[in-house]
């Protein structure tokens, strides 16, 4: 993996992340292969098996817009809880609530709450990619995450709704109090 079509300087996970999240917001982009080329057009190689990990540790998601058309998409940073490929992708919320549904039946451990705030428990070293895609969510009761290794907390947009939101948590690992 380059920067450059020369192959003389090597390419940083990170900036490959970068460019990766850089090709998907700018192209509608339908598989692995066309995300491939562009990224070699740009000067990155990258192995097959690279990018399928790079797109799921980016949380890439592919969706189905009005044409029909499936493309991959990237849960959006900052204020947004999701960037939107288009203005005409759908099911995008379904998506990413379906990963973090996935990985908290994988990753949760377990959920105590406490006035507006939940602590949640994972195996070490998984509290950060939990929290990120709890992030990613339009679960729009969570104001956010601060994770460790192996605690997160959750804390929610509700003085009081501490307890409802560790048995959602719960609920998706399918853990019921």
């Amino acid at each position: 993996m380059t920067v450059d079509g020369a192959g003389s300087a090597p390419m940083t996970k990170t900036a490959r992340h970068a460019r990766i999240s850089e090709v998907l917001t700018r192209n509608e982009v339908r598989s692995q292969a066309d995300l491939a080329r562009l990224l070699a057009e740009s000067g990155v190689q990258v192995t097959q098996a690279t990018l399928s990990r790079d797109l799921d540790e980016l949380g890439a998601v592919k969706l189905r817009t009005v044409d029909g058309e499936l493309i991959y998409v990237l849960p959006g940073e900052g204020g947004e809880r999701l960037q939107r490929a288009r203005p005409d992708t759908l099911g995008l919320e379904d998506a990413s609530n379906a990963r973090l549904t996935r990985l908290a039946e994988d990753l949760l451990v377990s959920a105590e709450a406490s006035a507006n705030m939940v602590v949640v428990r994972t195996p070490p070293g998984a509290a950060q990619y939990l929290a990120s895609a709890i992030d990613h969510t339009d679960f729009h009761a969570i104001l956010g995450t601060i994770a460790g290794d192996d605690t997160i907390l959750v804390i929610s947009r509700d003085p009081e709704g501490g307890e409802e939101l560790a048995s959602a948590l719960l609920r998706l690992a399918d853990r019921r109090p």
